[in-house]
């Protein structure tokens, strides 16, 4: 048997960057769990291409890919326009260049703020860096030094969500998930998977449910896969049991994780979330949202300015199929995400702290931290 065929999913790295190559390095996520191939990012298109086809999936992942796909394509603007004039590029050009690619990447997923947020941060490093008085060749090496502090970054905050969310729970609990919010989400633990990794590192024996979550299967295909590979005992459940599973008195938390926070504490995460947060709050179970403070958008007051993706009719009426499901030319409605009302969640869990209503005001104070 070969090593790779002894390797489990979560002793790969989500999302990597190979230096020597000047390329990022994902797994495909579209191919698992049947397959796990590991793919280079080099260019602008294949960086958006990955991001779009959700071959790198997660808002932290997103965050990363996109940290260290901008800092390869500046190496890229240099070594283009040495290549072409012969000399060191000035300033100006490259970062006129810099800023387009920027705005191309950035147009790849609309509703993940941490998209914008990571291109943002390394924009404005670039720019500090530039009136500090550094040459061009050291601005490269400050963004690459950042997309590296970016993913370190969402190591620790990773982490200390789940310290944050493991006091919410005890031994022996029913924790039911949707969607992914694992590893294959971040960069190590998760969010809304990190309780669940580190009470299995300590003995919890934590009974998880995981919703298949139509259509992409990201809770079957990827969370149902990466827990049960970690040795977690999960089941596996089709997103029309959740209630069943909660009114039988199994589940005692809900995790999930999102990928927009307003600052009134409305949450915009895969779809089908606020239809387990609805069942949750009729049967009486803390629905918690663990999201880092780099997803929480003060600058929008709430769920209803959020822009939500419209996904393809395909991802409905064929994918997983060996010929199309639905009837040829049926309207298909395909929203990537939905919004969940604040009043629905429990608690926002993140790495400074738990938040609870007001959200307004938890929210902004955890954010000054």
């Amino acid at each position: 048997m070969k090593e790779r065929d002894l390797m489990s999913i979560l002793d790969y790295e989500t999302v990597a960057l190979d230096d020597n190559d000047n390329s990022v390095v994902i797994i495909d996520q579209t191919k698992l769990p049947g397959k796990t191939e590991i793919i280079k990012l080099h260019t602008a298109q294949e960086i958006w291409d990955a991001i779009y086809l959700l071959k790198v999936r997660g808002a932290p992942a997103i965050g990363v890919t996109a940290a260290m796909g901008i800092y390869v394509l500046a190496k890229g603007i240099v070594e283009d326009m040495v290549r072409a004039k012969g000399v060191e590029p000035d300033y100006e050009n490259f970062y006129k260049e810099f800023v387009k690619q920027k705005d191309y990447l950035d147009s790849a997923r609309p509703t993940a703020v941490n998209l914008s947020w990571a291109l943002n941060r390394m924009d404005r490093v670039c720019r500090q860096a530039h009136k500090s008085g550094r040459t061009v060749a050291e601005i490269i090496e400050i963004l690459g030094k950042e997309a590296r502090e970016i993913k370190e970054e969402d190591i620790r905050v990773c982490q200390a969500i789940g310290e944050n969310g493991l006091s919410l729970v005890k031994p022996g609990d029913g924790i039911l998930t949707h969607c992914n919010a694992g590893q294959l989400a971040t960069c190590k633990y998760g969010t809304a998977t990190a309780p669940i990794y580190l009470g299995q590192e300590r003995g919890y024996g934590f009974r998880v449910f995981a919703d298949e979550t139509r259509p992409l299967l990201q809770g079957a295909r990827l969370t149902a896969y990466e827990l049960y590979s970690a040795g977690v005992d999960v089941t596996l459940i089709c997103d029309n049991m959740s209630a069943m599973v909660m009114k039988n008195g199994w589940v005692n938390a809900v995790f999930v994780g999102c990928d927009r926070v307003a600052a009134n504490g409305d949450v915009a995460n895969k779809i089908g979330t606020s239809v387990v947060a609805t069942v949750a709050k009729r049967y009486g179970v803390p629905f918690y949202v663990c999201a880092p403070t780099s997803t929480i958008d003060l600058n929008t007051a709430t769920g209803e300015d959020i822009k939500i993706e419209q996904r393809p009719a395909e991802e409905v009426t064929q994918m997983w199929y060996q010929e199309p499901m639905a009837p040829e030319g049926v309207k298909v409605f395909n929203p990537a995400f939905d919004v969940t009302d604040h009043e629905l969640i429990t608690a926002i869990v993140t790495e400074h702290g738990i938040a609870r209503a007001p959200f307004e005001d938890s929210l902004a104070k955890l954010c000054k931290k």
